[in-house]
């Protein structure tokens, strides 16, 4: 294989994984809280396969990690009291069995021991990293914008919102969550504030990742058809040769 073959290849390969994120995207249209994500490319010089005239640099296309964007999305009512919807810069802290998690999916319900839990099950954190224990015979659950949790008169404690200074250190766990993979702490989000009975939609715009999905597609299809025609003409060549010689 020469050279032009490989990188052709390097490019499909990049584009392979290049729709797989928009596929990706496009399936989390409706996924509460879900943030868009791109591939951000680089090219990587390398030795080339094969030469006639000495060494020439060759370069190959690679992934260089997912970009992911972390605006606004839009806050939809619910009315349901344990729906939260964050308006700026945060997360909810979350307390999962393997460290702190951080999540904007803020459909929250509360269990049979009357913790405020995720969809998962998994305890949603206070500002002091506790718990919140509802009681059901105090009533209707008021949530204000700064996270501070009552029940009639009575105040349970106070959601914690974070922040971090570097969003790249975030990393993908599941189920809507992140994890910090830096030594840096979070800091509380003091300019986000809460909606109670809203939910934050995915910042997805459906339309420009279809026509980016059809832009990914015909680049496959035409590396391919570049890659078919430099066969051709390396297996043409080498029959002239052989009838030459």
């Amino acid at each position: 294989m020469d050279n032009a073959l490989y990188v052709g290849l390097s490019r499909q390969m990049v584009l392979r994984r290049q729709l797989d994120i928009v596929a990706n995207n496009i399936a989390n249209t409706d996924t509460t809280g879900f943030k868009v994500e791109s591939l951000m490319q680089k090219t990587n010089p390398a030795e080339p396969a094969m030469t006639l005239q000495g060494p020439r640099p060759v370069k190959f296309v690679g992934e260089d990690g997912v970009l992911r964007d972390f605006g606004q999305g839009a806050l939809r009512r619910t009315d349901a009291p344990l729906d939260l919807g964050i308006e700026g810069q945060g997360f909810f802290q979350v307390n999962s069995p393997d460290g702190p998690r951080f999540t904007r999916d803020g459909r929250f319900r509360m269990d049979d021991t009357g913790k405020v839990v995720t969809e998962g099950g998994l305890p949603v954190s206070d500002d002091g990293g506790g718990e919140i224990t509802l009681d059901p015979a105090e009533g209707q659950v008021t949530v204000s914008a700064d996270g501070t949790v009552t029940q009639g008169t009575t105040r349970v404690g106070k959601l914690g919102l974070v922040k971090f200074a570097t969003m790249g250190t975030l990393e993908k766990t599941g189920d809507n969550l992140y994890r910090d993979t830096s030594n840096q702490q979070p800091t509380p989000a003091v300019d986000a504030r809460i909606r109670q009975g809203m939910l934050e939609g995915s910042n997805v715009q459906p339309i420009l990742e279809i026509t980016q999905m059809i832009e990914v597609s015909r680049a496959y299809e035409q590396m391919a058809k570049i890659m078919d025609s430099n066969a051709e003409l390396s297996k043409s060549a080498v029959q002239r040769m052989g009838r030459i010689q």
